[in-house]
């Protein structure tokens, strides 16, 4: 459904996008990951046809952004971070108005914008002004416009963006049961946990460069490496730091936030020596827990504690990619 192929963006010397291959299925739920700047509005602008790169190839449906622009944006929704509402139109009308732009005519046209309401849970809304809904409503709304046409592709660029926890919950809902009735989405965002329970393909991106891509527990499994276990004991962590130190089963021992992290050795798939260890010399153990690998914990692995790039570079890139 959608594939690019050494797709570049650059404006002068500065590379907002450099080299990507990416390849979406029908079906996936594909997260987008990476901090401001990274080079995800900058793709998801390219594939919506509203931005050239400077070289390279995408497809979306089939068709090439270079040839066929027009249908792509026939079989694509493209939600932006931020976009404007008419203020003075009610729920209903500010569909039916974006309706007609799809040239959908007479009873067809409220048709799709009730079904579109009903998609995103909006209905009991749609008499109500734009300018009466939250900020969550209002997002949900923007989605109901860019479902009115039935697209086969989601573009959504940050859609939990500046949601409190409920609407992000009922957004990744939403997306949930947009996936399941066979729409391919690409969802950019930050908020990486959340990403790890709706997605089932992610693809981290900084630089301009896609760093991975795959399934989420093939990212987990690449940066969990050996076994990490968590102690807790009831006096200092130091002194329990120590003891385990002497151990051959731990090959490195830190002490973090009160617990001690022990990482096991090559080949030690039993930590148990090392709770008896402890307790044998009087430590007194008061959990012990493996540590949990995430997709925040990978997103930093990956990309190796960097968090973007400088801010005037992060900026430069966000400025470019908005036009």
């Amino acid at each position: 459904m959608i594939e690019t192929i050494d797709l570049t963006k650059k404006y002068g010397d500065f590379a907002a996008l450099e080299a990507l291959d990416l390849k979406l299925e029908q079906g996936d739920l594909f997260g987008f990951i990476g901090p401001n700047g990274a080079g995800k509005t900058t793709t998801i602008r390219i594939l919506a046809t509203l931005l050239a790169p400077t070289w390279g190839e995408a497809y979306v449906c089939g068709h090439s952004i270079y040839t066929h622009p027009r249908e792509i944006r026939r079989a694509i929704g493209y939600m932006p971070d931020i976009f404007g509402v008419y203020d003075d139109m009610r729920v209903i009308e500010y569909l039916e108005f974006f309706a007609a732009a799809y040239r959908i005519e007479g009873a067809e046209r409220r048709r799709v914008a009730e079904r579109s309401l009903e998609l995103v849970d909006l209905a009991v809304k749609r008499d109500e002004l734009v300018t009466s809904l939250s900020r969550g409503m209002t997002q949900r709304l923007g989605l109901a416009r860019v479902l009115l046409h039935d697209p086969q592709v989601l573009l959504l660029d940050e859609p939990a963006s500046g949601l409190d926890p409920r609407a992000r919950i009922e957004m990744r809902g939403l997306l949930k049961r947009l996936q399941g009735l066979g729409k391919t989405i690409l969802v950019s965002s930050h908020i990486l946990p959340e990403l790890a329970d709706i997605c089932n393909r992610v693809g981290i991106i900084e630089y301009g460069r896609l760093l991975a891509c795959g399934d989420v527990q093939d990212l987990l499994a690449q940066v969990r490496g050996r076994p990490v276990l968590r102690f807790r004991v009831a006096g200092p962590p130091e002194a329990a730091a120590r003891i385990l130190e002497r151990c051959p089963e731990a090959a490195g021992v830190t002490v973090r936030d009160g617990e001690v992290l022990a990482t096991l050795a090559d080949g030690v798939t039993d930590p148990s020596p090392l709770a008896a260890r402890l307790v044998a010399e009087g430590q007194r153990l008061v959990s012990m827990r493996e540590n949990e690998v995430n997709l925040e914990t990978a997103f930093l692995e990956i990309t190796r504690g960097r968090l973007g790039r400088p801010a005037e570079e992060a900026r430069a890139a966000d400025r470019a990619a908005r036009g």
